[in-house]
Order: C-alpha cells, then sequence, then structure tokens
C-alpha cells in the first residue's frame, strides 16, 4: 500500500473560480475558515487546463500566509474540492483535475463545474436542482443516487441564452438598434450611454473594439437595463422576461429529466444577476415556477459561491453536521433564503 504523506492542515481546499472572480479557502476538517484569497476570473478555455490551474498558485499561497502557513512541503491539505467554471464536459473536468493534481495542494482532489457547487451551498442534502445566472448561465440537477441532469453550456452553440454577458449584449443590440433607426426605441440607448460617459451607445461599442473600454465593464449594464427596466421600458422589460422564462426552462427541464416535478425538490438560484434579488427578475422566474413545477422551491444562495466547494469538500472527509455548521456561519449567518 502506498504511503500517503500527512497534510499541513487536515481540512479542505476550497476553490469556487468563476468567469469573472476566483475565491479560495483553506478550511479546517472541523470547518473552520483559516485563510482566504480572491483573484480574476478562471478562463481554462482562453489560456489551456494547464495555465488556468497554475495562475490559482498565488491564491493558494495567499490564503496559506493567512492561515499562517508558509513554504510548506509536501501537501497543504488533505483534499482539493475545485469548482469551476468552464468545467461543462467530463473531458473538461479531467483536465483540469489533472492539472490540479501536478501541484502539491491536496492528497486527494475533485473537480465540478461551479452550479454543483450552488446547489450544494443551498441544500443539506445530494438531491435538488440549481441554476446559475452570472456571467453565463448554467443548470445542473442531482438525485442522492448520483444520477445528474446536466446541459452542455458552451453558449450560443448549445442554445444558451442570458447571464450578465447575454443580457449585456441583448442592452447593447436593442441600443445601437434604437439609435441608428434599424429597431424600435428605447431608453437603453441614452442610459447606457450615459453610464459609461460617452455620446452614444455607438461610441460605447467603439470604445469596447478600440479597447479604450475594457469589455470586462459591459456587465455593468445589467444593472442598467434593470433601473431602465423599472421605469417600465418595454424593450428591457422583454429581456428580463426572456431571462426569466429561459431560467424556468432549465429548472424545470431538469427536473422532468430526474422524474422530480412530482416531488418537493429545492430549486436553487445563485450567480451575480440572480443574488442581486432583482424583484423585476425574480417575481417573474418565481410566478413561472410555479405555474409549470407547482411543488419546486425556489431559494437564492447569497453567500459566496466558494461555500458550496468547501462544503463539497467537508462531503468527501465525512465531515459531520457540526463541521458544515460551522462552515455555514462563517459565510452564510441568514443561509439560503425562499425566491
Amino acid at each position: 500500500m502506498t504511503h500517503q504523506p500527512e497534510p499541513h492542515l487536515p481540512g479542505v481546499l476550497a476553490i469556487d473560480a468563476g468567469n469573472s472572480k476566483t475565491d479560495v479557502a483553506l478550511i479546517g476538517a472541523d470547518g473552520t475558515v483559516h485563510g482566504s484569497a480572491r483573484g480574476g476570473g478562471f478562463l481554462p478555455a482562453t489560456v489551456g487546463a494547464t495555465a488556468a490551474v497554475a495562475g490559482l498558485a498565488p491564491l493558494v499561497a495567499e490564503a496559506a500566509a493567512a492561515a499562517g502557513i508558509t513554504g510548506w512541503t509536501g501537501p497543504l491539505t488533505s483534499h482539493v474540492s475545485a469548482c469551476l467554471a468552464n468545467a461543462d464536459l467530463p473531458v473538461e473536468e479531467e483536465a483540469l483535475r489533472t492539472a490540479l493534481v501536478s501541484h502539491p495542494w491536496g492528497v486527494s482532489n475533485t473537480v465540478v463545474n461551479d452550479t454543483f457547487g450552488l446547489l450544494r451551498a443551498g441544500t443539506d442534502g445530494p438531491c435538488g436542482v440549481a441554476v446559475v445566472c452570472g456571467a453565463g448561465i448554467n443548470c445542473v440537477g442531482l438525485l442522492p443516487d448520483g444520477r445528474t441532469a446536466r446541459f452542455p453550456a458552451l453558449g450560443q452553440l448549445t442554445g444558451d441564452w442570458g447571464g450578465g454577458a447575454g443580457l449585456a449584449g441583448a442592452a447593447m443590440w436593442h441600443a445601437v438598434r434604437a439609435e441608428d433607426g434599424r429597431g424600435g426605441p428605447t431608453g437603453l440607448a441614452a442610459a447606457i450611454a450615459e453610464h459609461f460617459g460617452l455620446r452614444s451607445t455607438g461610441a460605447v461599442a467603439e470604445a469596447v473594439h478600440l479597447g479604450h473600454l475594457p469589455s470586462t465593464r459591459l456587465h455593468e449594464i445589467v444593472r442598467v437595463l434593470f433601473a431602465v427596466a423599472g421605469a417600465g421600458d418595454t424593450t428591457a422589460l422583454s429581456l428580463i422576461d426572456r431571462q426569466a422564462d429561459e431560467i424556468v426552462r432549465l429548472a424545470v427541464v431538469a427536473l422532468r429529466r430526474l422524474d422530480l416535478l412530482e416531488t418537493p425538490t429545492p430549486v436553487v438560484l445563485g450567480g451575480g444577476v440572480l443574488a442581486s434579488r432583482q424583484p423585476l427578475l425574480l417575481d417573474n422566474l418565481t410566478d413561472r415556477l410555479t405555474a409549470a413545477a407547482p411543488l419546486a422551491e425556489p431559494r437564492v444562495v447569497v453567500a459566496p459561491p466558494v461555500l458550496g466547494a468547501a462544503l463539497l469538500g467537508l462531503d468527501h472527509l465525512a465531515a459531520g453536521p457540526e463541521a458544515q455548521e460551522r462552515l455555514r456561519k462563517a459565510y452564510d449567518p441568514a443561509r439560503p433564503v425562499a425566491a
């Protein structure tokens, strides 16, 4: 039998890596948060799995230093629980897990799509459906026997619509067309231009194209969209209505695939767009979900997504409910709330 080296700090290295930000936390086996760090987005599709995972190293070192650990030898902790955006296909999950294994962070390593982390953060057991609507959009469902319902989540190529990037792009599409005459009028045009301090949304598009305005700032348009919709703009309202419809379509298909439509089942909602708890979106999707799946139990997770990765890690270590409750209190004092 191969001898496994003892970790420096028994517990979990939890990683939640999204399109826009990455959180890393070092968690003791008793659920105590010892150290954490935050960095930028995780983009293996752009730089490759090996480089993307290597880019986590400074954050891991920062979290370890916050826990009082520097210059460790051997594994840092017992298990690495990584919930990663862009781990949409099994081959991608395996490539990322292989990359993780090459780093001296954990005795064992697991990689799942970050939507599974959201699901775990919003439930007390392995059963339910989760929809994440952040920079992008995705959905997973899980049964206690391990069966899952998943979507490829590769964007327009696989039928996806929405998320922050999708909403921002659609808002720009309508705004520019309103300005140049190809589309009908909408308050989005003036509001977006004003937000960025430019003369028009066409100028916003040019600034992004020429690199004068970072494309990452386009996500700010989502807040503008909700503000304009709140003033009654029909175009903005239609985009929010479509987003609500897409979220519910994902959830209902996942529930149907797992034969959960006739069973009370949590539907966990998270990601930046949903966690902002905009009534125009939440009230719309809740009404739609009630009509399509009356037994579904919508709940919004507002805790940092790394909580889900950490809980999955404690599950792997067979940590008891006391450890899980200690961890939840550190990240999520109010617990998930009903939509």
